[in-house]
This record gives C-alpha cells, sequence and structure tokens, in this order.
C-alpha cells in the first residue's frame, strides 16, 4: 500500500504526535499532510516529509491556527491524495475534512469529535466570543466532514460513544493510543508501600493547564485538604490556576527530562485527573511507574484503571466528590505490580500490532 498520514496541526509535542511517530514506525515511508507546520516548536516531526498546506503561510498560522477556524477545513481540502492506496487521519479537529477518490481508503483514527464545537463547547465558549458566532457553521460543517471517511478507529470506548452521538458514525474498532512502557518507565527499587505509602508526601497532576482539564476542581480539592500537590504541566490557564492555589501547592511548568517526570510518576502517592479525558497517556505512565490513578468516572480514563486495584474513581465533576474520593483513597492500599501489570495492555507493540492487522483488514475489505 502506498500510505498516507494526515494531523491537524503539527506545532506541539502531546499524546497524537506519539501516535504518529508510532504510524511512523509501521509505515516509515508514509509522508505526513497538516494545516501548518512549526518545525521550531515539532522537532519530532523531521522524521516525515511534512507537507503543510496553504494556511502555513497565513500571518501567524503556525501559533495561532484558531484564528483561521473557517480557512482550516478548506485547507485540508486542497491536498490531494490521488497518488496515495490509503490515508490515515489522526484528528481531533479538522484532518478528517480530507477528499479522496473512490478508490483511496480513509481510516480515521479519531482522537475525539472536535472538542470545541461539541462536549466542551460551553466551557470553550466562555473564553472565546467568536466561537459562539461561528459554532452552528462550524458545527455543519464538521458533520459533513465527519462523512467523509470510508472508516473510525476510536482510541477508547468514551470517544466511540461521542462518535456515534455527534456523527453518527459506527466505528469498527477501538485502538488504544500507544504508551512505551518498555522504554524507561519502570517501577522504583523501594517504591513505599502500605502505611509507608500514605504518609508519602505528594499527590500528582501532569497535565496541559488548558479549560477542559479542569485543573480547577483538584485545585479546590487539595486547598480545603491541605495535602501536598504537584501539577507538572504549562498552558493558557496557568496564571488563572496558580492564583487559585494555596502554598501546599506547587507547579512545575518547565520542561522535564523523561527521567525527571519518572521521577515524579514513582514518588507519587496517586496521580490525579479531574477531567472527561479522551484516554490518559499520563495515567498510562502512572500505572506504569506503580502508582494509582484517582479520575472522574466516566472519563476514558475509567477504562484504564481498575477501581479498588489500580485506582479510584469519583462521581460528579466537583470538588467536593473528587475530595471525597481522596478521603477514600487514603485508606487503602495499592499494590505497585498491579498497577505495572494494568499498564502493559496500553504498550506500543500492542498498539502497532493492533493497528497493523485493523488497518489492512479495513483496506482489504474496502478492495474485495
Amino acid at each position: 500500500m502506498n500510505v498516507a498520514f494526515v494531523y491537524d496541526r503539527v506545532n506541539k509535542w502531546g499524546g497524537a504526535e506519539r501516535v504518529l511517530l508510532a504510524l511512523h514506525d509501521i509505515w516509515p515511508d508514509a509522508p505526513l499532510f497538516t494545516a501548518v507546520y512549526d518545525p521550531n516548536r515539532a522537532s519530532w516531526a523531521r522524521v516525515f516529509r511534512v507537507q503543510p498546506s496553504f494556511l502555513q503561510y497565513m500571518p501567524f498560522a503556525k501559533r495561532h491556527h484558531e484564528w483561521y477556524p473557517w480557512l482550516t477545513p478548506m485547507a485540508f481540502e486542497s491536498f490531494s491524495f490521488d497518488a496515495f492506496d490509503l490515508v490515515i487521519s489522526v484528528t481531533s479537529a479538522e484532518a478528517k475534512n480530507i477528499i479522496t477518490k473512490p478508490d483511496t481508503v480513509h481510516i480515521c483514527y479519531c482522537l475525539t469529535p472536535t472538542r470545541y464545537l461539541w462536549n466542551e463547547h460551553t466551557l470553550y465558549a466562555k473564553h472565546s466570543r467568536w466561537l459562539e458566532y461561528l459554532a452552528p457553521t462550524l458545527r455543519r460543517w464538521d458533520r459533513l466532514a465527519s462523512q467523509r471517511p470510508d472508516y473510525y478507529i476510536a482510541i477508547s470506548d468514551r470517544v466511540k460513544e461521542r462518535i456515534e452521538t455527534y456523527y453518527g458514525r459506527e466505528v469498527e474498532t477501538v485502538i488504544y493510543p500507544p504508551v512505551e512502557i518498555s522504554k524507561g518507565l519502570a517501577l522504583p527499587k523501594t517504591r513505599p508501600q502500605g502505611e509507608a505509602l500514605r504518609k508519602q508526601e505528594y499527590f500528582l497532576v501532569v497535565s496541559r493547564l488548558v479549560p477542559y482539564k479542569r485543573i480547577d476542581i483538584i485545585i479546590e480539592a487539595f486547598n480545603s485538604l491541605g495535602w501536598q500537590l504537584v501539577i507538572i504541566g504549562d498552558g493558557t490557564e496557568r496564571k488563572k490556576l496558580q492564583h487559585m492555589a494555596k502554598t501546599n501547592i506547587t507547579f512545575i511548568t518547565r520542561h522535564l527530562t523523561d527521567k525527571e517526570l519518572v521521577g515524579y510518576y514513582q514518588g507519587c502517592r496517586a496521580c490525579v485527573f479531574a477531567a472527561d479525558e479522551d484516554f490518559g497517556i499520563a495515567a498510562v505512565e502512572a500505572l506504569a511507574c506503580g502508582a494509582p490513578v484517582v479520575t472522574y468516572r466516566g472519563s476514558g480514563i475509567s477504562e484504564i484503571i481498575t477501581t479498588g486495584k489500580t485506582g479510584m474513581e469519583f462521581a460528579g465533576l466537583s470538588a467536593d466528590a473528587l475530595q471525597k474520593a481522596l478521603v477514600d483513597f487514603s485508606r487503602q492500599s495499592y499494590d505497585p505490580q498491579d498497577c505495572r501489570a494494568r499498564a502493559t495492555r496500553f504498550d506500543q507493540l500492542v498498539f502497532a500490532k493492533r493497528m497493523k492487522q485493523t488497518v489492512e483488514k479495513l483496506y482489504n475489505t474496502c478492495n474485495i
């Protein structure tokens, strides 16, 4: 197969970018098409032949793609994929807008339906006046684009549910994103257990500091409890969140090495999440290092943990609900080996095997 990849924008590093590198390992010759490409902020993409769209040349578009919501769908429609047998779009936004000829198979690996238009629209609209005016039109465009892929693969059952709800499309299968369990993520040699672990100093958040991550809920809970919390990450909400936080909460916004991050995972009592996550790579990384997870029930992270064995869930997106769950969590013990064993099902090797088999099956089905 002559394969191409498509991704919304290549100007940052995160979970979706890890997916693209894992796909590159499977199909190393596939080029990468995208709306905008900023090589200074996306050094990971140098292994690809990156093909940006005309949006690349619009003022400030590399860093502020959100200024061009009406042009981004057109940017993806401008690409030609006539030379390819198979196109895999990895998207949480506009990349599924591509148009392919009938004998080119388009498989969408969907990270989530466009968040700011659907399940998190109210939250995003609070921070963007233009979104209220453009949302009805953008939703129509997004729903139209959602019909273009031949097949959908979702990154979790939570995302599968959203695709079926918002797009009315059947999802062929769920393949969890890859986490490099075997590379650097490990149990500490002397991780405390039982009472010693309960006395350990801090809980941990590893996240982008953006509205939908609901870090504000976590801060409110820990402000009340007075327990130590370390927040690793940066984003548009940083100043607001730092202003909210009491002295028991520490922010680390600088870029950490992999070794430093693993050290924080290994040393924490638990990793805490309060968002309705699509999946949760940070949660898997924590488990791989022997740390249990506290998460919102209904989030994609709920699919990662086993309640009472590798973590704790709380119902209701509120600081009170999280605080109660943290108190309950502190009364229980968790075996680091159980956490590690749970994480191994999300290893990159598992992803590669399932993705290759699924894509080849869908391609062959379409060409019978």
